[in-house]
Parts: C-alpha cells; structure tokens; sequence
C-alpha cells in the first residue's frame, strides 16, 4: 500500500538560462524571460523589495476583479509575437505575454518536469499522459521517454503546443495532440482500459470544456483523481497534481491521494512549489502539489 508522507516537501526552482526570478515584495514579482524583464501581481510576497526599482520592459496592472483581469503597460519594445526561450538540453517554446498575466509557459514546473524524469529513469517505452498540458513544455519533457498523451481543452493552447514541439525539433515524436474535456477524456480511456505508466495534471480553478462544459477544481477533482487512479497500476511510475490560486493546504491534495491509490504501491507526498530568487536566496511560494511515486 502506498505510503503517505506527512511531513510537507518543497520543490524550489532555481532559474536557468531562460528565466529568473529577479526580485519580489509589495505584492509584486520581478522576474526575467530571456532578454526581457516584466513586473507581475504576487499576492504572497508579503514582505519588502531587496532593489528600490525595478528597470523593466512590461508591467501587468490587475483589474479590480478576482478572476485575472488586466492589461499589461510597456515601457519599451517588447516582440508581441513572442520569443524564443528553452529548457534543458531540447525543450524549445515560445514566451509571449498574455491577457492571462502569464507569459506562456509555467517557469515554476522546472523541478517537476526533473522529477518525472527521474522517475521515468532510463525508460524510452513509457506511456505518459499531460492533462490540462496548456503549451507542452512538459509534454517536450516526457517525450524523451516515449509516447504522450497531450489533452487541453483549448485549441489554441494546444495548436501553440504543437508549434512548441517543431520548434524544438521534436514533431516527429510519438506525441498525440488532443483538444478534449480531461475529465471526459479520461473516463473514456479508463472505459477502454487503458493504462499509463505515469500522469502529470495541472488543473485550473475554473474553466470550460471545448463544448462548454464547466470546470471546478473542488467540485471535479476528486473524480478525475480516482479516474486517473483507474489508469495506473503497480507497474505505473509517478502522477504529479499541481493545484494554483485556492484556499486549499497540500494537505488535501495528500489526503485525496492517499485514499485514492489504496492498492498500490509506493509513496505519497505532497507540499508546495516555489521558485528561488537571483541573489537572495529567497523563496516565492507558486503552487501546493500532491505526487505519487512508484520507484524501481
């Protein structure tokens, strides 16, 4: 039976070439994408600025609603069809800012896409699935390891996910490209029979499916958990659930694991994500997560 680890793990994301997180404070984040620099909200950087100014290129200002509004303000040329950006030795994608305040990709699931490799180990046979995969950056993550299943319910997401994988050389890799409702989706795959050696979900507070269908996270989660349970078995490597913006402990997401892989082997952890700033050391909390792992 799978073991669940009480005590809460931090996964910290150093920055690399590509990015960096400059500096936080005030609500605020400062962070680096290549050759540019752009300030966006960050309710938890509770505490002060390390620099007194910030020299970027593009702020995003909020609008006065909780649900992600705004308007980004520049304050010199930023390309608005976006840039090249990479991770590792082959993830190539695309950085842009967005009407989302994001910039395209989650720098954030670096540690994440790591680990699922790690956990993959020297496997190029797996079978692995990227549910609400957005632009696929860990979809180019996994890939090195064999067959993935990409599913997003936006049709642009995924047709940037796909420009994302040619331009980082990789459009001949076995990967299947899905506009689909996850939750509709994988109850047919679990009805098919199916199986996956691991999983990786990032699901959003709120959404809607391609034919309207609506999305919320506390009303669905369990039940497209206990479907993906349904899609792993005892010689299934990982599923890693990363949860953004709810009032919500990783504790939950633990405790949903732990009932729901009942049977299986391995471990159970969960804890919060965080990304280090340049200089400082300190760390910006992102994310809480939830992950199971089947090591061999």
């Amino acid at each position: 039976m799978a073991e669940l680890v009480r005590d809460p793990v931090l996964m910290v994301g150093e920055g690399w070439d590509a990015y960096r997180l400059l500096d936080s404070g005030h609500g605020r984040k400062f962070e680096q994408y290549g050759d540019y620099r752009f300030i966006r909200p960050e309710p938890q950087a509770m505490w002060s600025p390390r620099s007194e100014s910030w020299d970027a290129h593009g702020e995003f200002v909020p609008g006065s609603d909780e649900d992600g509004g705004g308007r980004w303000q520049y304050s010199r040329e930023v390309p608005r069809d976006g840039w090249e950006l990479g991770w590792g030795e082959e993830a190539r994608f695309t950085a842009q800012c967005t009407p989302f305040r994001h910039l395209g990709f989650f720098p954030d699931m670096a540690p994440v896409w790591n680990w699922m490799g790690q956990q993959l180990g020297e496997a190029r046979d797996a079978e692995t699935m990227n549910l609400f995969g957005y632009t696929g950056v860990g979809t180019q993550a996994l890939s090195r390891f064999g067959r993935v299943t990409h599913v997003d319910a936006s049709k642009k997401s995924v047709a940037q996910a796909r420009e994302n994988a040619a331009l980082a050389g990789l459009g001949e890799r076995p990967i299947r490209w899905l506009v689909e409702d996850a939750m509709k989706y994988v109850a047919r795959e679990v009805r098919r029979g199916r199986r996956y050696d691991g999983i990786i979900l990032d699901p959003p507070k709120f959404g809607r499916g391609p034919d309207g269908e609506v999305w919320r996270l506390e009303e669905g989660l369990p039940a497209l958990v206990s479907d993906c349970r349904q899609l792993l078995d005892a010689d299934s490597r990982f599923l890693f659930l990363t949860v953004y913006a709810v009032r919500m402990s990783s504790l939950a997401l633990g405790g949903l694991l732990d009932e729901v892989f009942t049977g299986l082997p391995g471990k159970i952890e969960h804890g919060d994500l965080a990304v280090q700033e340049d200089g400082s050391g300190r760390l910006l909390p992102t994310a809480i997560f939830a992950r199971w792992s089947n090591p061999r």
